[in-house]
């Protein structure tokens, strides 16, 4: 089921350039599927699975596994880690926060000076990253430095669920929702042979999808995303951008792509008729790795479907089941078709 697979993903660790433990899962699911799988110097995989027809049109469908995260910069003399931010983190969601450092996962939580020492210049303003720290338990630098050191990386420590009505919470929903969509249509019955793409470090440049477009050298591509949705109280309708629950999110133009226009007709003309639930992003704000891949060589044929997603980047993400599998058809039939049309 995609609630298991994305449950699955969502609790392992895969800061940008360090998506190991989500690449290993991932290939071994993928692997009885798939005719042929490769994992290029960037650490992406690149899966191709054979369909009953060659198609006019090679598809290249893309999903980042990297989450945002953090990395430890220096261990102070008194067993506190000083980070910085790997990926777009608001710093106003991290104090207190659980995390996991290092190789071997250690439970620590995000901190700084407390409220009631706090002057009153800096009372009015949220604390920053530079003046936070990690809490491992240690009591010295000698202590910490036993198992960590400048380099390691930090997660954040959230268990996936499911609570209120058809709502999922979880970790790096941003975009291992993505990644469980892709593993879903592989082990589908394909109309056409179709690569697929789980890219790396998209959080940090969309690094890993420029490398494997320009290997592939795709027809068009898709790009499988989970989006910011800001349905929530105190902003203007006018900007909430997508709705949870409001179906799949089809985008015209982001901070990084203007959308082929072909390719959005065709994906809003296959929801229409097929009754899957969608809606438009109604905002250009944002990117994904839809701004390297369409520009690489000569230019691709692009588009993307997302997931929406409320509090993005933070340490739980919450999306709507019903949404999840509406990306995942919609993402699937467009697939189909593309490969095949003009």
């Amino acid at each position: 089921m995609l609630r298991d697979t994305l449950a699955k993903l969502s609790e392992l660790h895969g800061v940008s350039g360090v998506e190991d433990e989500v690449r290993e899962y991932i290939i071994k699911e993928i692997r009885p599927y798939c005719d042929e799988i490769s994992v290029n110097s960037t650490g992406s995989i690149i899966a191709f699975k054979k369909g009953r027809a060659t198609p006019e049109n090679k598809l290249m469908i893309c999903a980042h596994m990297d989450e945002v995260g953090l990395i430890i910069t220096d261990i102070e003399e008194n067993g506190l880690l000083k980070f910085a931010s790997v990926g777009g983190i608001d710093a106003r969601v991290l104090c207190g926060t659980p995390v996991r450092v290092g190789d071997e996962k250690l439970p620590g939580v995000i901190g700084a000076k407390p409220i009631h020492l706090l002057k009153d210049n800096e009372n009015a303003k949220a604390p920053e990253i530079k003046d936070m720290y990690i809490d491992i338990g240690a009591l010295t630098g000698d202590e910490a430095r036993q198992n960590i050191c400048p380099g390691d990386y930090a997660v954040f420590d959230t268990d996936f669920g499911e609570f209120g009505d058809g709502l999922l919470k979880g970790k790096a929903l941003d975009d291992r929702a993505g990644c469980a969509v892709l593993m879903e249509i592989i082990k589908r019955d394909l109309g056409s042979d179709m690569y697929f793409v789980f890219s790396t470090m998209e959080e940090v440049g969309l690094r890993g999808a420029k490398c494997a477009a320009f290997s592939l050298a795709p027809d068009m591509a898709i790009v499988v995303e989970s989006t910011t949705a800001a349905d929530i109280p105190g902003v203007d309708e006018c900007s909430k951008v997508c709705r949870v629950g409001g179906g799949a999110v089809i985008s015209f133009m982001d901070r990084t792509t203007i959308y082929d226009r072909g390719l959005l007709k065709l994906v809003q003309r296959i929801a229409n008729e097929r009754g899957i639930k969608w809606q438009f992003k109604k905002g250009v704000t944002g990117g994904n790795d839809s701004g390297t891949i369409h520009n690489t060589r000569g230019g691709i044929r692009t588009a993307a479907i997302s997931l929406p997603c409320r509090y993005l980047h933070s340490p739980c993400g919450v999306i709507s089941e019903n949404d999840l599998n509406a990306v995942c058809e919609l993402v699937y039939s467009l697939a189909e078709k593309a490969a095949v049309s003009k």
